[in-house]
């Protein structure tokens, strides 16, 4: 492929999520968006604008056959992302899926291997994991400059939509655990997973979520998701042995801040006739400071990550392998909230999905 040919994509979805990527696809220097297929073609023709030039079809088959198709963006429920992205893979188009990768960690694995198979990208559209803030986040940790990770605690709440077909958990922690998975070395591979879930509304389903994720090494991480918070916050603290990150990501003035303060904890030998030791405690109050960011929008991030993945012909940052992490987590809460709460083996250190 020729690295000065744009490439042509077709956004498949034009409800919620769909007008966006369409926005980001037809002003990224490398597509061309050629094509937008959804059943309601009046709403895609609304949100294209009636002198768009990008054509609009109701047929999945129709956008597959066309030749200046290079790739697709998937928009559409979590329910129908295998059947339509094995259908795009089969034709040869690349593809880019909308979180969560699919229902389930089978039918995301049978993506990923057709993918493979077929020598064409497969990418999971975890937004956050291009954002600016969450980029430093993983270049501060790959330094090392917040030492061992010791804990991760996430808050994403708000007055949020009930949604009809999941609940709480498969509804807001995808994000928070894609960027547990960006940031954390090696990947987001807990232990167990145990969650705890409430419904007083009476819903159906849980509405408020607290999931628990014992990590390599001692350290944890904690998730809380809520429909139900009249306060919308958007926080992450990460913990290290040197030093304390906070993500606040509805404070653009300052959303980063890096704290030199902790905890050291040191082993003393209280009596060198036996094996007993002490724990002597020293508090560290250092400086805080706020790392620049700069302001771009992480779709366009994204996208052009998306590019880059199909004419370098590598895997991307958030690859379907990603997208299966995240879908492991969820199937183990799922799991643990079927069992009141016990911690469940989400299957992240077995050779089958380390292979994938």
């Amino acid at each position: 492929m020729s690295d000065s040919r744009r490439l042509g994509v077709a956004v498949v979805g034009a409800g919620y999520w769909g007008p966006n990527l369409i926005r980001n696809f037809r002003i990224a220097e490398d597509w061309d968006l050629v094509a937008v297929c959804d059943l309601d073609v009046d709403r895609a023709q609304r949100v294209l604008g009636e002198r768009s030039g990008v054509d609009v079809h109701a047929d999945l088959a129709e956008v597959l056959s066309r030749d200046d198709v290079d790739a697709i963006a998937i928009a559409t429920p979590a329910r129908t992302h295998q059947d339509i992205a094995l259908a795009a893979l089969h034709a040869g188009k690349h593809v880019l899926v909308e979180k969560p990768l699919a229902e389930s960690v089978a039918q995301g694995s049978t993506m990923v291997d057709l993918a493979r198979s077929q020598g064409l990208v497969l990418m999971a559209d975890h937004t956050y994991c291009y954002t600016p803030a969450v980029l430093k986040i993983r270049e501060l940790v790959e330094a090392g400059e917040l030492g061992d990770i010791l804990f991760v605690d996430s808050v994403r709440i708000n007055l949020g939509l009930v949604q009809p077909d999941v609940d709480v958990f498969w509804d807001l922690a995808p994000h928070d655990l894609s960027i547990l998975d960006f940031i954390l070395p090696g990947g987001l591979r807990p232990t167990g997973v145990s969650a705890q879930g409430g419904d007083p509304l009476g819903a159906g389903k849980p509405c408020v979520g607290y999931l628990t994720m014992p990590l390599p090494g001692g350290a944890i991480a904690h998730v809380h998701v809520n429909w139900l918070s009249p306060t919308k916050i958007r926080q992450m603290v990460i913990g290290g042995s040197r030093r304390t990150l906070v993500w606040d990501d509805l404070n653009p003035q300052q959303r980063l801040s890096v704290y030199d303060r902790g905890v050291d904890l040191a082993q003393q030998s209280v009596d060198s006739s036996d094996d007993r030791a002490a724990a002597t405690i020293s508090y560290r109050l250092g400086d805080t400071w706020a790392p620049a960011l700069p302001e771009r929008e992480a779709l366009g991030a994204m996208v052009a990550e998306y590019a880059a993945c199909i004419r370098d012909q590598r895997a991307s940052r958030t690859d379907g392998e990603a997208g299966l992490r995240v879908l492991s987590v969820l199937e183990a809460a799922s799991a643990s909230l079927a069992d009141g709460g016990a911690l469940v083996d989400a299957g992240l250190s077995t050779p089958e999905l380390e292979a994938v």
